[in-house]
């Protein structure tokens, strides 16, 4: 069962609308979520990170590190966005995610932002209708669903189980 329906109705309304599209449109889900997105250098092994704004209140800002892939970077936003729409009572100061997409938060926590992002960038319905259609090798199968989904090699091998 996809972790996207553990969201509140209207939240989970705005995600199924980002849905319409892919490769889903992160910055305009932010935006529509009321979260400012910045593309930021940031220290060497981070890849995100996501805080209360501390100058708008009920505003959160996520940076992603612009030093790293694009591909990458899609994946770290929607692991942020991921930590906004089911731990936002833990945020705190802020997280701050490493490359591993480790930070204070428990491993579980985390574990439901790498999997928030990953049935938001690749919805399994999606993956589906990739795999009852696919013919040819592995490595097709993969490059098909980076394009379509705009996501890396690693996250759509993790994705397909390969």
């Amino acid at each position: 069962m996809s972790i996207l329906r553990e969201l509140p109705a209207g939240e989970l309304e705005i995600v199924k609308e980002a849905l319409s599209e892919f490769p889903v449109k992160l910055g305009a889900l932010a935006k529509k979520l009321g979260i400012k997105v910045f593309v930021a250098t940031l220290p060497a092994g981070i890849s995100g990170e996501i805080k209360a704004s501390p100058n708008e209140e009920d505003t959160f800002i996520i940076r992603v590190n612009r030093h790293e892939s694009r591909p990458r970077q899609r994946f770290t936003l929607a692991h942020e966005i991921g930590h906004f729409l089911l731990h936002k009572d833990k945020i705190g100061n802020g997280i701050v995610d490493d490359a591993l997409y480790r930070s204070r938060l428990s491993n579980s926590l985390e574990y439901e932002a790498n999997r928030f992002a990953a049935d938001l960038l690749m919805p399994k319905a999606e993956i589906d209708k990739i795999l009852d259609t696919a013919v040819g090798s592995d490595d097709a199968l993969i490059e098909t669903v980076c394009r379509k989904f705009g996501v890396s090699k690693q996250a759509a091998e993790i994705r397909l189980g390969l």
